[in-house]
């Protein structure tokens, strides 16, 4: 027992204190005292114990446990696990600027009295995606809660068989409709729906009819889609509305990024949707958040729902939005927003990168990849890349290495290579990279 160390000496050693920063000293204490207990416990028990193992092993999965960064070499560029879109620095100096101090969130300055939370992004958006309105929640299934909520509750909402989809976390459109107070008519097949379909399950106490995007999987050969004009005229008839969650958000035509063709925001609302639902963090490359856009009409009534308040988004998650959506407004200026610049990088780019990693750790190799955009955004669909791969018969232990670096490294194994997609890693990490491969090795 008097072999052992005091709690402040076993604090000072190096290799424990090196955990300060990440943990504070307060828990480094804690975990300390906890280790010290253990080994005390064991030697009366006389049972060999190793102390400094125990403790630097308790200090690490600490570590490990809390929210840090980390390099993405996935080459899934909206990596729901890993915290979807990377954000713009004119997005994070916005939240910086809007949060460290007071603000006119809900404030006329004009008039001098108390104003709305979301005229000022609202407006923005409405012009950005050309509709009439917007309105942000905190994320795509509280905007679909809230839409059916408002329209549907104790109604019945018609929906394709074949977009009744469930989507990362075990999200499922059917929960959210029975929690909405929504009643689901399904209509078609798994793999064929009609406008007939729709035509037969009309009821007068249909309200809405929904479109639902398939996010992470695509359906093909003997399939029959609704054709969304012919929806919106038969809404129109009937009296009902149609709404839409097209989950990713195309803003533009992803064609340009060498991407499949993708039906946009705009183009949705053209052919007579009345409210689509989309997510801030996929392909609008924002922070996580749910917007709604179209008719005035629908909005206003979904401003007068209670269970906004519910599901508003703060200071800072508008400020990172109008920023981003600001971006968005000019082709050069867009790609300064982290998804587009790494959408837009050239292989020839990715190469010179990968190169100059690979010379400074002295080992892998560089070879053709394919990245994929994630995030339920085109599904499916996947971009030309370049990876470092390097052979392991260790694959396994070394991504677990890699994945206990400062910063960890979450890298992929195919066919018993460690591959680290250079697409989905952000420039200013190529350094951060090359370091977790060396300390790793």
């Amino acid at each position: 027992m008097r072999g052992l160390p005091a709690v402040h000496r076993l604090l000072s050693e190096p290799a424990v204190a090196g955990f300060e920063p990440a943990l504070g000293h307060d828990a480094l204490k804690t975990i300390a005292q906890g280790a010290l207990e253990r080994a005390r416990a064991a030697l009366a028990a006389g049972q060999p114990f190793d102390l400094e193992r125990a403790l630097l092993a308790e200090l690490e999965a600490a570590a490990a446990a809390r929210l840090q960064p980390v390099v993405n070499a996935t080459g899934i560029l909206v990596h729901t696990n890993l915290g979807r879109a990377p954000l713009a620095r004119a997005a994070l100096d916005a939240a910086a600027q809007i949060g460290a101090g007071y603000s006119n969130l809900e404030y006329d300055l004009e008039r001098g009295q108390r104003g709305s939370r979301y005229e000022r992004v609202s407006a923005r958006l409405a012009q950005l995606f050309g509709a009439d309105d917007a309105l942000v929640v905190n994320n795509c299934a509280a905007a679909m809660l809230l839409l059916l909520d408002t329209f549907a509750r104790g109604r019945e909402c018609i929906v394709a068989r074949s977009e009744l989809v469930e989507i990362g976390g075990g999200f499922r459109i059917p929960d959210v409709l029975e929690r909405s107070g929504a009643r689901l008519v399904e209509v078609g097949t798994t793999n064929k729906a009609r406008l007939a379909d729709v035509e037969r399950a009309l009821s007068p106490q249909t309200s809405l009819l929904l479109r639902t995007h398939r996010s992470n999987f695509s359906l093909a050969g003997f399939v029959e889609d609704l054709d969304s004009r012919d929806l919106a005229a038969l809404a129109r008839r009937s009296g009902v509305l149609l709404v839409e969650d097209l989950g990713s958000g195309a803003l533009l035509d992803m064609t340009a990024f060498g991407l499949p063709r993708e039906r946009t925001v705009a183009e949705a609302l053209a052919e007579g949707v009345a409210v689509v639902a989309i997510s801030g963090d996929k392909l609008f490359g924002g922070p996580q958040c749910g917007m709604l856009v179209g008719s005035a009409l629908a909005l206003g009534r979904m401003r007068e729902n209670p269970l906004l308040r519910a599901l508003r988004v703060d200071k800072t998650t508008l400020a990172m939005l109008d920023a981003t959506a600001r971006l968005h407004e000019g082709e050069h200026t867009r790609l300064q927003i982290p998804l587009y610049a790494m959408l837009a990088s050239s292989t020839a780019e990715l190469r010179r990168r990968g190169e100059a990693i690979v010379a400074r750790v002295g080992q892998g190799r560089l070879v053709a990849s394919r990245a994929a955009v994630g995030g339920g955004a085109l599904p499916g669909a996947t971009l030309e890349s370049v990876a470092i791969a390097i052979d392991r018969s260790d694959a396994d232990l070394f991504a677990r290495r890699l994945r206990n670096a400062r910063p960890p490294t979450i890298a992929r194994i195919e066919d018993g290579r460690v591959l680290f997609d250079l697409r989905s890693v952000l420039p200013d990490e190529d350094g951060a990279l090359a370091d977790a491969i060396a300390a790793s090795d």
